[in-house]
């Protein structure tokens, strides 16, 4: 082993030693504790794979699986719906300001998550200010808004949004902005040229982006306890409840592996979808 490798694994170890003992362990007891059991509020070793029968057999569990499934998936879609004219803007047209314009997008995590979220009750609420408007206008209030799946996912788009602008963003700052204009000039209108040429080029961007809001939002229970009620309840909130009124710590160790599971299969999968970009884009250039 020469000096240069030698200082390299010098300089790498308190990094690797950290991830190892806070990050790698913890994972690895998770995993290890979902095949045991609980009982009267104590850890079992008793090795079995009953929770995992216990998640896939019992329609409550693939309930709240599915609905996070969906949350996740409609909030990735208004995130990416909204943050791709923000970014676009901001790379083309925000000049000198373009970084402070990005920080503006990301003001929201100046404040905690609980702070965030009573905002928006402040917002939504019976008596928010949406309803108090329309009230003042003898328009019904619309109850909807509160305590519901929809304002759920109103708030996680409002916590995650950030994100996914930056990712699109970031994307766009290498991006030729000349093609659309060359685009038009050969007689393609706005939103074909963007279909064909930005949203393609960018698309590694967006994948990422999606992976980042995705991911939170699945796991997510503290939004959905405060803004979705028990009508808004996700997975997430079902997990929590594992680890403290039951005491269910087996269980609740499943349902965060197969968390994991999913997001991993998320990574995996974006991780393809990119590289395969990246690959025909190394062959349309061989060309």
């Amino acid at each position: 082993m020469d000096v240069r490798t030698r200082r390299l694994l010098f300089l790498a170890a308190p990094g690797l030693a950290f991830l190892f003992v806070f990050l790698f362990l913890p994972l690895v007891s998770v995993v290890v504790y979902s095949f045991w059991r609980t009982a009267s509020y104590e850890m079992i070793a008793e090795w079995n794979v009953d929770n995992y029968v216990t998640l896939l057999t019992e329609g409550t569990y693939l309930t709240f699986l599915w609905r996070s499934l969906v949350m996740a998936t409609v909030v990735t879609a208004v995130s990416v719906v909204y943050a791709w004219p923000v970014a676009y803007l901001i790379a083309k047209h925000g000049g000198r300001y373009k970084l402070i314009l990005v920080l503006l997008t990301a003001a929201p995590f100046l404040t905690g998550e609980i702070l965030r979220i009573t905002a928006l009750q402040q917002i939504l609420g019976p008596i928010g200010v949406i309803n108090m408007g329309l009230t003042s206008f003898g328009i019904a209030p619309v109850e909807a808004l509160m305590y519901s799946s929809t304002a759920t996912g109103i708030g996680l788009s409002y916590l995650w949004m950030p994100f996914m602008v930056l990712a699109v963003y970031l994307s766009l700052l290498n991006f030729d902005f000349e093609l659309m204009e060359v685009a038009k000039v050969n007689g393609a209108r706005p939103l074909r040229a963007f279909i064909e040429i930005a949203w393609p080029l960018n698309r590694a961007g967006t994948a990422i982006g999606c992976v980042l809001v995705f991911i939170p939002t699945l796991g997510s229970s503290v939004t959905s306890q405060f803004l979705g009620g028990p009508n808004g309840a996700l997975y997430g909130n079902i997990l929590a409840h594992q680890f403290g009124a039951t005491g269910t710590w087996a269980l609740g160790s499943a349902m965060g592996v197969v968390l994991f599971g999913l997001s991993a299969l998320l990574i995996a999968l974006v991780v393809r979808v990119v590289g395969d970009f990246r690959r025909s884009g190394l062959t349309m250039s061989g060309r």
